[in-house]
Order: C-alpha cells, then structure tokens, then sequence
C-alpha cells in the first residue's frame, strides 16, 4: 500500500509543479529513479538503541529467600539469578545523553544498558519513570550521539503515513511502515492515562520504547503496546503521543518524577492536565483483549 502511494506521489510530482513543503516532503525522493524512505531512516535510526535489563529476581523481594542460611537450607543458589529483558529506545537529547523508553521496559531493573547502532554499549542511569503515562527517561554518557527531533502529535491526522523503529525480538533494528489507525484512543488498559495513537505498522514485542516517526523524520509517538493473539502483531498497535512524552520528560528531568499539579507549567500542560489529571475523562470503550507491552 505505502509503495504504491509512494509511486504515485511520484508520478504526480512528475507531471505536476510542486509547491511550498509539499514539494519538500521526503516521500518523493528518489534513488535511481524510485521512491525511497531510505534518507529518512537513515537520518533516524542511529537515535534509536536496543535497552538491555537486568530486572531483578522475585527472590530479591522476598527477605527470607535473601537469607544466605536459609538458600543453603533450600539447596537455592547463593545469590537469586536476575531475569534479562530487551526494549527499544530513542536518543531525544544529545548534549545531555537523554533517551525516552517505556515505564515497563525497565521496571524493576537493577542494571540499564543502552546498545547504540554503530554497536557501542553504554551504561545508563534512571532519571525517572512514570508508570501511568508509561514513560521513563534514562541518561547515557553524552558522547557523539545522535538524537530524533520531536514532531507535534497533535498535528496528526487519521490516514497520516508513519513508520515505526525498534529492535522486536531482540533480533536488531528493524523498520516497518503503516498509518495512522485512530488518534485519542483510550480504554485500551485499566490503568494509567490514555491518550494513544492506534497505527497499523507492524509493531511487536520488542518495539516498546522505539520511535514512531513521520515522513518528515519527526518523533510523533514511543511505541508501547499491541493487541494480537499470542503477543504477535496483528495491525493494532498504541503509541504515546510525543506531546504527552515531551511534558512527562520535563518532569522527570526536574523533578524525577511526574507531579500532575506542577503539568500547568508544561507547554502542553492544558491538554495533558486535562486527560492525564483525569478531569475530563474520554468515555471507555472495551477492548476485544487486554494489550500487550511491546517490549
């Protein structure tokens, strides 16, 4: 589908004088004569990176099973064995090393590290976390990185091209394309504030905390969930506007965490104070499902 558009985009600009940004618009450039993403992608992805974690054991919680005695008594190893999990994540500011992901990606995470495209691994420090907007914001070394420009969500429209970047299944950086599905969806889970785009470009779990960008380039949304049998991609896939995630990240930066009263101040604060602060809610509608994370 997005091939053809692409290769009608440019049979039109061909017989058709183009004017102002559309003229501009990145779905009509060409390599060796066909329509290709490939300039944008390649100017994005190395903002996007793999989050490896080290969650902690359910053992650690348990003072008992923490008991160096009491795991001899039981015949438990001597030390209770982390569990390793992988996400995505995106490079939203360099000079400072800040990188946006999912709240549920590093969730009780004893030990972040960050794999960048060109393959460097770098250690990376919690700043804060917002389990009901599902947004954290890690911080790596600031050392020639690469960042993704915030695009403004709420320009968005039903039927708006976008492509999401992300490492599923671990197997390494992967692209894939697709629309925008719905715009405000909400009801999706019981908890947190909702307020996501649906797309249909593939979205699978590994994908939480990616980015979900335009054809400009512009991070529009961070991929968080799906909903598909067996955790698999079946064309619904729920993204936090990046508005919602540029207010949650000033928040974290200043405060480490998010304090709805304080949302006021936040240039997107009217709206979010709004959906997030619960004051005017969106009516529910329930899902065939529960959503999984896409991490």
């Amino acid at each position: 589908m997005l091939r053809f558009v692409l290769l009608f985009a440019m049979a039109v600009s061909a017989a058709v004088p183009l004017r102002g940004s559309l003229a501009a618009l990145p779905m009509l450039q060409s390599r060796e004569g066909l329509p290709t993403l490939a300039p944008v992608i390649e100017r994005v992805a190395p903002a996007v990176v793999n989050i490896s974690v080290l969650q902690r054991s359910p053992e650690e919680q348990n003072p008992l099973l923490r008991d160096p005695f009491f795991r001899r008594f039981f015949g438990l190893p001597d030390r209770p064995q982390g569990q390793v999990s992988a996400g995505s994540g995106v490079i939203v500011d360099a000079r400072n090393g800040y990188v946006i992901t999912n709240h549920h990606v590093i969730r009780d995470a004893s030990e972040v590290a960050v794999t960048l495209k060109d393959n460097r691994r770098l250690p990376a420090k919690l700043v804060g976390s917002d389990a009901g907007t599902d947004i954290a914001l890690l911080k790596i070394p600031a050392e020639n990185l690469a960042e993704a420009k915030f695009g403004d969500s709420d320009a968005l429209a039903v039927g708006d091209f976008v492509v999401a970047i992300g490492n599923p299944f671990g197997i390494g950086q992967t692209v894939t394309s697709g629309i925008v599905s719905a715009l405000g969806r909400s009801g999706i889970s019981p908890e947190g504030y909702e307020d996501f785009i649906q797309t249909d470009a593939p979205i699978n779990p590994g994908n939480s905390g990616g980015a979900l960008i335009n054809l400009k380039g512009e991070l529009v949304g961070i991929n968080t969930a799906i909903i598909g049998p067996a955790g698999g991609n079946v064309g619904i896939g729920f993204a936090v506007p990046s508005g919602m995630a540029q207010a949650v990240m000033r928040q974290l930066v200043r405060f480490g965490e998010v304090r709805l009263g304080r949302l006021a101040e936040e240039d997107h604060a009217e709206e979010l104070h709004h959906d997030v602060g619960g004051q005017r809610r969106r009516e529910r509608h329930s899902a065939p499902r529960p959503p999984a994370p896409a991490a």
